[in-house]
Formats: C-alpha cells, structure tokens, sequence
C-alpha cells in the first residue's frame, strides 16, 4: 500500500477483510488493483449497520406499542380486567401499580426513560426505591437518551447504587418501558400517559424484553465518553441531528425524540449548518447528504459540556 493501492490478488490471498468491510475499491483506471475508501466513507458504511439496527429496534417497539393497543380494543382477552392485558387509568393509580410491581420483585428491573435530564425529584425519589432493591439484591438496568448525561444528579445516583442500577444510554430511546421479573411490565397507552397498559402474556413479556436487550447491547455504559468533534468538526449531537433532518423531520420531533427543547435543537441545527456552510435549510440538506451523515450516529463517547 505504499504506493497508494494493493493488487487484487494479494488482497483476497492476504486480507480478505478489506474487501468484506468494503474498505478498498478498484481502481477507476486499473480494475486489477485496489484503492482505500476515503475515511469519513469508510467509517460510514461501518457504522451503518449498527445504526439501522438500532432503527429496526425502535420500529419494532413501536409496533408492538401498537398491536397491544388494538389488541385492548378488538380483542375480549385484552380487556380492562383481563389476566394478560389490563389497562391502567390515571397517573397516580399507574404510579401505585409500579411501585407494587417494584416491591414484589425479585431479580431484575427493566427500565426505559424517554426524554432529557432526569430532574430532582425523580431522583430522590428513585433513592428510597434503590436502597430496598439493595436490601433484597435486585438488579436494575435503564436505557436514557445521551441527553441524561447532562444531569450532575445522575452520576451522583449511580455512584451512589452502582452496585444496584447500571445506565447505559443511545441518541434516541422507545418510549417508556417498566419490565418486572420478566414476568409483568408497563407500557404508555396514550400520548399524555394517563393511560398505561400492564402486559402480562408471557410472548409480549418476551417481545418486550428482547427488544430491551438488543437495544442494551447497542448501547453505551455511562461510564464511557461521547466523541466531542469528529475529524469533519460535527460533534456526536449534530451527527444525530443531522440523520434526523435528513429523514425529514421537523425541530419538535427532533428535540422530542433526542430530550431536548426546540430551543436547543436549534442552536444544535444552526452551528451545524455554520460547520457544513450552509446558509439554507434546503441547502444544509445537501451538505448532510455530501458528508455522508445520512442515516449515520457515531458510536459511543460523552460530548464536551460546550455540546449541549
């Protein structure tokens, strides 16, 4: 390669995974020989898997949040009342069901927290429930938005019930998800969630649960750092703001769906059209798509606090 390019021959007989990970290309004068792929290419078409993964999970969810709604509606086994589906009305009687589930369990605790920075009171609240999860040594794992790094209060938390709670976090969450012993879980059944559907069929106990997992495994540990600026001068945030703009949505669903407020969606949307000189919303759509940041969220790292 120290001429620029390898032979093809010595390639597949040497390196083969050069040419699965598509890091090499023939030459546009001499098919016989290889060249690299540019980096900022490379490392898009690397990353992209990963990503539609991550997609995939997230349409998955949501479409179970589906079905189970209209299960509820269309089927006599998914009744309010039912063994397998009960519907839950009002936000302090959803509160009194998990909290019950929470002292009857035994194992583990599966927990997804859409939005931002967990506020204080959560937390506080969060504190009583940790130190009797500790007495009775169960486990809890939760997904956040990276957005939760934010929060001081978190770490504080985990630093405190480490050995009880373990966060891990991804540019964008399902919505929000309580699985108990895999054996009940919660789920919001409206937008304001004054609504909540308590499942308890083993089959979507276990849909539930493995769409969990994969989305954990996908995950970084809060312990690890976001990228602060990639080799392009785009942070982590823009990144994935920049995937999201390019699928055509509006700033309210892009805060909404990353925890953050319009406001600072914006300010994310205009430094990266300064970054990528773009002087137009129409234009800035063409510079993501030259970047290559379509459909692309690099990988796990914590952002500069300047990056919020």
């Amino acid at each position: 390669m120290s001429t620029g390019r390898a032979h093809r021959r010595e390639v597949v007989a040497g390196a083969p995974c050069l040419l699965d990970l598509a890091l090499l290309y023939p030459d546009p004068k001499d098919a016989g020989w290889l060249v690299p792929v540019p980096p900022q290419q490379a490392m898009a078409g690397l990353l992209r898997a990963t990503y539609e993964e991550v997609t995939a999970g997230h349409r998955r969810m949501g479409a179970a949040l589906g079905a189970l709604s209209r299960y509820a509606e269309a089927d006599p086994r998914f009744q309010v009342g039912s063994d397998v589906v009960r519907v839950v009305e009002g936000k302090g009687r959803i509160q009194e069901a998990v909290y019950e589930a929470t002292a009857a369990s035994t194992d583990e605790i599966l927990t997804i927290q859409p939005g931002g920075i967990r506020s204080e009171e959560d937390l506080r609240k969060a504190v009583l429930i940790m130190g009797d999860l500790r007495e009775r040594r169960v486990r809890m794992r939760t997904l956040y938005t990276h957005v939760a790094r934010h929060g001081q209060g978190l770490y504080e938390y985990l630093d405190r019930f480490g050995d009880v709670v373990e966060a891990r976090t991804l540019d964008e969450v399902p919505e929000r998800l309580m699985a108990f012993d895999r054996t009940v879980a919660y789920i919001p059944a409206n937008a304001d969630r004054t609504l909540a559907l308590e499942v308890r069929h083993p089959a979507l106990i276990l849909y539930l649960v493995t769409v969990f997992d994969r989305l954990w495994r996908l995950a970084a540990p809060v312990s690890d750092q976001l990228p602060r600026t990639g080799a392009d001068g785009i942070t982590h945030r823009g990144r994935s703001i920049a995937a999201l703009l390019a699928e055509g949505h509006t700033d309210a669903v892009i805060a909404e769906r990353l925890g953050m407020n319009v406001r600072t969606c914006r300010a994310h949307i205009a430094r990266l059209a300064e970054t990528l000189g773009a002087s137009s919303r129409a234009q800035l759509g063409v510079r993501i798509a030259q970047a290559g940041l379509v459909g692309l969220v690099s990988g796990p790292d914590r952002e500069s606090p300047t990056d919020r």
